[in-house]
């Protein structure tokens, strides 16, 4: 990162508040078991998919939190936690409930995820070894935004309070820092915009 990047970087302000993960942020246009259907369908209706799993997991740690008594929610929440778990370990995949995670979204391949953002829109496909987070300890809300039908490769890193436009490609190893606007095509370190798609 060169001395203009960095003034650019502190000059930035501090990223708001993340979500607080109080509330189920499951799709609102949708009931549960059909998200879950729905889930299963994108991933090719396959039971041992890891992707399918993870967000099954997230989908239900989002359910529980729409039960009002905190003592009701309490054994759902301890299952959740161990589901969670199990998820970082059997599937290799990170995915927080407090992560807003849209609907068709699909987590190809086994493994090495770690999908810290703030939110994730819909039809998002997302490839083995990405990861979403930080890119600096001074401000650890500023986690990235990927709007709808982003097209993640493998070994992408979107890191910062930054937005990847919708209907964007990420190319595989990409290292994304900045705001990405929608149509793009995107490949390097850092990342750079060497094409617009034209919409359909």
């Amino acid at each position: 990162m060169n001395t203009t990047q960095l003034t650019a970087l502190q000059a930035r302000p501090l990223a708001q508040a993340l979500p607080k993960g109080d509330d189920n942020a499951n799709p609102r246009d949708i009931g549960f078991w059909a998200l879950l259907r729905e889930d299963f369908a994108t991933h090719g209706s396959g039971w041992l998919t890891q992707g399918f799993w993870t967000l099954c997991v997230h989908r239900f740690g989002n359910w529980r939190m729409g039960l009002q008594s905190r003592w009701l929610r309490l054994p759902f929440s301890i299952v959740y936690r161990l589901l969670f778990k199990a998820c970082e370990i059997l599937c290799g995949m990170k995915l927080s409930y407090n992560v807003r995670v849209g609907r068709r979204v699909t987590l190809e391949h086994f493994g090495a995820m770690i999908l810290g953002a703030r939110s994730i829109g819909n039809d998002v496909t997302i490839r083995q070894n990405t990861t979403f987070g930080v890119r600096s300890k001074k401000d650890l809300n500023a986690k990235p935004i990927i709007e709808d039908r982003v097209d993640i490769g493998c070994g992408v890193a979107i890191l910062g309070d930054v937005r990847v436009g919708h209907d964007s490609i990420i190319g595989a190893n990409a290292v994304v820092l900045e705001d990405v606007p929608p149509y793009s095509v995107v490949v390097g370190v850092p990342g750079k915009v060497i094409k617009t798609i034209k919409p359909q």
